[in-house]
C-alpha cells in the first residue's frame, strides 16, 4: 500500500483560496461532481474501509487505512475500474453491501506539483485539501497558500462530519438538495 501524504484546511473562504490560487500561478485541472459507495470490509476492521468513486470520467477503487491523523497517516491502494454500477455489483456479489453512498463537488488545481483541492460536500462548509509525494511537498503549500501546518487537519471525512455534529455513518444517502 502506498502512503497517502494529504492535509485539509476546513472551513475555507472560497473566493479567498481562488484569488491566492491565481496569484501563486496554480493550474486549474477541473471542476467535477463525484459520486461514491463506501463499504465496511468483512469482516470489519477498524479505521479501513473500502471507497468506489467516479466523477463520470474516472471511476476509482480503493481500499484506505487510516494509521493516524498526521499527514502521513493514511495508506491506500488505488486501481481504475471501467465501471462504476457494475463495479459496485461486483463487489456486492463478493458479500460487501455499501454503507453510504456519498457526493460532493471538486475544484482541482496542481500548484509547483502538488494536488489542492476545493471539496463541497453536503452539510457542511467547504475545506482544502492539499496532496503532495511527501510531508514537505505538502508543508511547503500550506504555508504559500497562508496557513500555518497547525491550523490543518487529516481527519477523515467521517471525522470531519463529527466535528460539525453530524454522524456521517448514519446517513445512507449524502446528496446535495
Amino acid at each position: 500500500m502506498d502512503t497517502e501524504f494529504e492535509a485539509k484546511i476546513l472551513d475555507i473562504d472560497v473566493d479567498t483560496i481562488l484569488s491566492k490560487l491565481k496569484s501563486l500561478g496554480a493550474k486549474k485541472i477541473k471542476e467535477r461532481e463525484q459520486k461514491r459507495y463506501v463499504y465496511d470490509f468483512f469482516p470489519k476492521k477498524d479505521n479501513s474501509w473500502v471507497r468506489l468513486r467516479t466523477d463520470g470520467e474516472e471511476t476509482t477503487l480503493t481500499i484506505k487505512e487510516i494509521q493516524n491523523d498526521n499527514i502521513d497517516g493514511t495508506e491506500e491502494i488505488e486501481l481504475e475500474v471501467s465501471d462504476f454500477e457494475k463495479a459496485n455489483f461486483l463487489l456486492e456479489k463478493l458479500g460487501y453491501s455499501n454503507n453510504g453512498y456519498q457526493e460532493n463537488k471538486r475544484i482541482s488545481y496542481v500548484l509547483e506539483g502538488v494536488q489542492v483541492e476545493i471539496d463541497f460536500w453536503p452539510l457542511i462548509p467547504p475545506y482544502l485539501e492539499v496532496e503532495g509525494n511527501s510531508e514537505e511537498e505538502v508543508e511547503k503549500i500550506v504555508k504559500l497558500l497562508g496557513y500555518e501546518i497547525s491550523q490543518t487537519t487529516s481527519m477523515n471525512t467521517i471525522k470531519v462530519y463529527k466535528k460539525y455534529g453530524i454522524d456521517l455513518t448514519a446517513i445512507k444517502e449524502l446528496k446535495f438538495e
